[in-house]
C-alpha cells in the first residue's frame, strides 16, 4: 500500500479499479459475468473501474461493449498502432496460415526483422533476443547483469513498475506493499520535476545511487544493474529535463554495472521525438527491453544488448523460448514497425501530443486542482493537487476524474506513487477528432467532480 493525499493508505493494484463489494449496484447481466469470472478465474484477477467495462470489440482508437456502445481508448498502449490494425492482422494471419515454429530453424524472418531494428538503438547495441512479454524480457536483461557482473544488486527508482514474474515483481514497487521486494533491490527516489529543482535531479539521482551501491557493497555484494523506463511512467510519468539519466550511468558503470534502459513503455516512437525514449537523454545503455506495444497485442518482446554484456552469458549457458521469436510473433512485431514508419506515427504522437498539452494546459489555467502538465508525445500526465498551495497530491479527485470519464465513455488511468496523475496513453493513431473528444469530456467532468 501507498498513501493517498490525506494519508489513508491506498492498494496500488486496485487504483481505479472494482470494489467487488459494490457488486449489488451493478446490473443483473454484469453481476452473472463477474461472478462467473471470479468463479472461474480466481481472485487474484483485478476489474478497471468503478463500473467494469465489457468490450467486445475494437477498432483503432474505439472500443465496443455488448451493446454496441463506442468508447474512446485513451490509454492502451499494448494496441500501439491502434486495435485490430488491417496491415498487422493480414500479415499475422498470413504468416500463421503459412509456419509458426521456433528459433532453433533458420529462418529469414528473425534475421530480417533483426537487421531492420539493431540499427535504431545505435552503439553499442549490436545483438537482440526475443520473448514473449515486457516481464520475459526484464526477467532476461537482469538474468545477464547478474551473470555478467556476478553481483546481484539491482536500483530502481521509487514507484517502477518492470513486470511481473517472480525476479520482475521483486524491482516492481507499483505492484504495492503486498508484493515483496527483492533483498537485492534498492530504490531512489522519482525525478520529480514538479517539486524538485529540474537542475539538480540528475545530480540528486546520481547521489543516490551512489549511497546505495555503496550499501550493497556493504552487505558484501554490489551491482548487478539500475533498470529505469526513461518516461517514469508508474513514478508519475516524468519527461523532463532530459540530462537525468547520464549522470545515472556513469555512478552504474564506475562501479561496474549495467545500464538497462526498459523500453515497453517509453519506446516504438511514444515519446514523439525519438524512437526510444533514452535516446532523449543521449546515453548509450547496455542493453534495451521491448514488450507491449511490439506486436500490437500478439505477445511478442525483445532484449537488445551490447556485445560486452551478453559474451560470458552466451559463453556459460543458453538462451531457449519455444514461443519468443516464433515466426508469427516476428511477422507481428515487423509489421508493426513497418505501420508506425510507414504511416508517420512518431511523428503523429509528436503533433497529436502537442495538442493534447496545450489543451491540458488551458484547463489547468482555469482549474487549480491541476497542479502540473507533463509529458511527451502521446504519454501525458495531468497531477492533481489540493488547493492549498502547497502540491498536495490529490488522488481522490484524480480518481474521481478517471471514474467520471469512464462514465462518458474515456478510457485512461491514473498513476505515480499517490495515483493522482491522469495517465494519458492512447494509440499511436490518435487524431485531432480524438484530441476534440477527449479534451471536451475531460472539461465536462471537471465541472461535475
Amino acid at each position: 500500500m501507498t498513501k493517498s493525499s490525506d494519508g489513508a493508505p491506498i492498494n496500488i493494484g486496485m487504483v481505479n479499479g472494482f470494489n467487488p463489494n459494490d457488486l449489488g449496484r451493478l446490473s443483473p447481466q454484469m453481476q452473472d459475468a463477474i461472478r462467473r469470472r471470479q468463479a472461474l478465474l480466481g481472485p487474484a484477477y483485478r476489474l478497471m473501474y468503478a463500473n467494469p467495462v465489457e468490450i467486445q470489440r475494437a477498432s483503432g482508437v474505439h472500443m465496443y461493449d455488448a451493446a454496441g456502445n463506442e468508447y474512446l481508448d485513451a490509454y492502451n498502449n499494448v494496441a500501439s498502432v491502434g486495435h485490430c490494425h488491417p496491415r498487422v492482422v493480414a500479415d499475422v494471419h498470413r504468416q500463421m496460415q503459412t509456419l509458426c515454429t521456433h528459433t532453433r530453424y533458420v529462418q529469414d524472418g528473425i534475421l530480417d526483422f533483426a537487421a531492420d531494428i539493431l540499427p535504431t538503438f545505435g552503439a553499442p547495441i549490436e545483438h537482440i533476443m526475443f520473448t514473449c512479454s515486457g516481464s520475459e524480457a526484464n526477467d532476461l536483461a537482469v538474468r545477464i547483469a547478474k551473470h555478467h557482473t556476478g553481483k546481484n544488486g539491482v536500483i530502481i527508482t521509487s514507484e517502477a513498475y518492470h513486470g511481473n514474474s517472480e525476479l520482475t515483481s521483486g524491482f516492481s514497487p507499483s505492484l504495492g506493499r503486498g508484493s515483496r521486494l527483492g533483498v537485492f533491490v534498492r530504490r531512489i527516489s522519482a525525478p520529480d520535476s514538479y517539486r524538485m529543482d529540474p537542475a539538480e535531479i540528475g545530480r540528486q539521482l546520481a547521489a543516490e545511487v551512489a549511497r546505495e551501491i555503496a550499501e550493497l557493497e556493504r552487505r558484501g555484494d554490489g551491482i548487478a544493474a539500475f533498470i529505469a523506463d526513461s518516461l517514469f511512467s508508474s513514478d508519475g510519468i516524468y519527461s523532463h529535463p532530459v540530462d537525468v539519466l547520464g549522470p545515472v550511468a556513469e555512478v552504474v558503470r564506475a562501479a561496474g554495472g549495467l545500464f538497462i534502459a526498459d523500453e515497453v513503455q517509453a519506446g516504438f516512437g511514444r515519446s514523439g521525438d525519438r524512437l526510444w525514449g533514452y535516446q532523449r537523454h543521449g546515453i548509450a545503455p547496455d542493453m534495451v527491453t521491448m514488450g507491449k506495444p511490439m506486436g500490437n497485442g500478439y505477445p511478442v518482446a525483445a532484449v537488445a544488448m551490447a556485445p560486452h554484456a551478453i559474451r560470458s552469458f552466451g559463453a556459460d549457458t543458453r538462451y531457449f523460448n519455444t514461443y519468443g521469436g516464433n515466426s508469427v510473433a516476428i511477422a507481428a512485431a515487423q509489421s508493426v514497425f513497418n505501420v508506425i514508419r510507414d504511416e508517420k506515427l512518431m511523428e503523429n504522437a509528436a503533433r497529436i501530443g502537442a495538442k493534447i498539452k496545450d489543451g491540458l494546459k488551458a484547463l489547468a489555467a482555469k482549474d487549480g486542482r491541476i497542479g502540473d502538465v507533463r509529458g511527451t508525445g502521446l504519454y501525458i500526465g495531468a497531477e492533481f493537487v489540493k488547493a492549498d498551495g502547497g502540491k498536495t497530491p490529490d488522488s481522490a479527485t484524480a480518481l474521481a476524474v478517471v471514474d467520471g470519464l469512464r462514465q462518458r465513455r474515456v478510457l485512461i488511468s491514473a498513476t505515480g506513487y499517490h495515483a493522482n496523475t491522469l495517465k494519458i496513453r492512447p494509440p499511436l493513431v490518435f487524431s485531432d477528432a480524438d484530441v476534440d473528444r477527449l479534451l471536451t469530456q475531460l472539461e465536462d467532468t471537471l465541472r461535475s467532480v
